[in-house]
């Protein structure tokens, strides 16, 4: 069982204060969901809670089964199960992704990394994702196209292992089908690692794959609500105006 605990947590960013007490627990096998206005605070706490030092936790505590992960650094956070999917991934021209998934999961994996085995794994996940080869060889998301950008998070995700993951806008530009594929996916891998997961979204329809256990709601950096599965579609008809006067 791993758990990511989130304590009182206060977060500014350029001398401003984004984060106000957040409270938070994602255990494995939990899927969770975030949802509130844009410029709350939603992508800023998926930022800290991977480490981006760009944010300054003022006050609050961040665990990962019980260790104090707060001010610890990214590629740390990533090595022992973190993961966060990126609302717009970056493009690196001159890197293939092909390097780039092999620098991450060797960064990772350490001393115990084969590349034979890596090899192998990245032929049966792109061919369950329906990525072609030849993306191996192409710059790392460069001219991409928006459900192939979020195909390779997932591909990322895969790879990596992580044992909590956070998913910020993984829906977001998705057409029918791709939204399908990387549905299922999602599901069949909190399935099989038995994963904790932290959906940020604006809407319902992933979760048409995937049902939250918990549903969150946050407005001017404060949960305001926490619900199940019903909570969303409250928020779909009367969006977010009760919880700004709450």
């Amino acid at each position: 069982m791993h758990t990511l605990e989130i304590k009182n947590l206060y977060v500014k960013i350029e001398g401003r204060e984004i984060l106000k007490g957040i409270n938070l627990t994602i255990k494995s096998g939990e899927v969770h969901v975030l949802m509130g206005p844009n410029g709350v605070g939603k992508s800023t706490l998926s930022h800290v809670i991977m480490g981006n030092p760009n944010y300054e936790v003022t006050k609050g505590k961040i665990l990962l089964d019980g260790e104090d992960i707060t001010h610890m650094a990214v590629e740390e956070r990533a090595k022992k199960g973190l993961f966060l999917s990126f609302q717009t991934p970056p493009e690196i021209e001159g890197l293939t992704t092909a390097d780039f998934l092999k620098a991450s999961v060797s960064l990772k994996e350490g001393e115990k990394f084969r590349l034979l085995s890596f090899a192998r794994q990245v032929e049966v996940y792109m061919q369950k994702l329906g990525i072609q080869k030849e993306f191996l060889n192409r710059s790392f998301n460069d001219g991409f196209s928006g459900g192939e950008k979020k195909k390779m998070e997932i591909l990322s995700m895969y790879l990596l292992q992580p044992t909590i993951a956070i998913l910020d806008e993984i829906d977001a530009g998705l057409d029918i089908d791709s939204l399908k594929t990387i549905g299922e996916h999602i599901c069949s891998y909190k399935e099989q690692q038995q994963a904790g997961l932290l959906f940020i979204t604006h809407y319902k329809r992933l979760l048409d794959y995937i049902r939250p256990n918990f549903v969150h709601v946050l407005v001017d950096g404060e949960i305001k609500k926490t619900g199940d599965a019903t909570l969303v579609e409250f928020i779909e008809k009367n969006g977010y105006e009760k919880f700004k006067k709450a």
